[in-house]
């Protein structure tokens, strides 16, 4: 399958190769940049940047940093989105 990559080259994507540290960060920025300038949410930024650049959701996911996992985490739990695990104070 051709999709076009982070970096805007069609290549060929392999869906058992893990990506590299370098490509995960690149994504992470991407998005980082897109919720930065927009009103959307980290989900909602990460499925924007799949339709413009044609990138498969499947491959999208292997590029979720932790960091970025952790953040859609906290804003999904402050969205009601997910249930919360134990009360929090709002800090």
């Amino acid at each position: 399958m051709v999709v076009q990559n982070i970096i805007g080259r069609s290549t060929k994507v392999d869906k058992n190769l893990m990506p590299t540290k370098d490509e995960m960060l690149k994504f992470s920025l991407q998005i980082e940049r897109l919720v930065a300038n927009t009103d959307y949410t980290y989900l909602e930024a990460i499925a924007e940047h799949c339709k413009e650049t044609g990138l498969e959701i499947e491959v999208a996911a292997t590029l979720i940093t932790p960091n970025l996992k952790s953040k859609i985490h906290e804003q999904a739990e402050r969205l009601n989105m997910l249930k919360v695990k134990g009360n929090r104070l709002p800090i």
